[in-house]
């Protein structure tokens, strides 16, 4: 069976999605564990009410070693590493094992309103301070830059004249729990070709 590590910072609403697509057979998947970069992660709790190991890696205490902690824990264990809402940046010798292996969900339509300090409500208030029309998620393969990896697919959201960063925040996140759950869907089936930057749905290359 395919196997994923789920990797959280707060809330953990995505790696819910990705809980309830295993438990009602729409992904056909394992998750091995999830680790969280933040004591008191409520993602935490989710992933203990569903039997699933879990790791609390504090990044004010691993700092510069955390990438390294967490391949110590995954090494040889997982097809795919998902980043739902993991703030910190991995590095070094875990990008390079997990080439390809690892993806990310942003929630904007990459390239806009991404990259360093892009996170969380701060994206949405962004969108908005601009003034587009058209917003939404992105998931995307991660490499060693921030949201700049090659995108496997984004999904659109209409924004409305009366709407608020948060309001606007719920409506995307909607979009995430789906589009999360059919980017592992879509790697897990080896259904991905990767050319460049450039991600299709066709026979995986790997």
């Amino acid at each position: 069976m395919f196997k994923i590590a789920v990797l959280i910072s707060g809330s953990g609403s995505n790696l819910q999605a990705l809980i309830d697509a295993v438990n009602y057979k729409k992904l056909n998947c394992s998750i091995e564990c999830v680790i969280s970069d933040r004591s008191g992660a409520f993602g935490i709790k989710r992933a203990q009410e569903n039997n699933i190991k879990t790791y609390v890696l504090d990044k004010e205490e691993y700092k510069e070693r955390l990438s390294d902690e967490i391949l110590k824990i995954i090494d040889g264990k997982v097809d795919l590493i998902v980043l739902a809402g993991f703030l910190s940046i991995l590095k070094g010798e875990l990008l390079k094992k997990f080439k390809n292996k690892i993806i990310n969900i942003h929630p904007s339509l990459i390239p806009s309103f991404c990259g360093s300090k892009m996170y969380g409500i701060k994206v949405h208030e962004a969108a908005l301070e601009y003034g587009v029309k058209i917003s939404g998620c992105t998931v995307h393969f991660v490499d060693e830059g921030t949201d700049t990896g090659p995108i496997i697919l984004q999904r659109a959201v209409c924004v409305y004249e009366n709407d608020t960063p948060k309001s606007l925040q719920e409506r995307i996140l909607k979009e995430e729990h789906r589009a999360i759950v059919d980017a592992v869907d879509l790697i897990s089936k080896g259904l991905l070709r990767i050319d460049n930057r450039k991600v299709w749905v066709g026979e995986s290359n790997d």
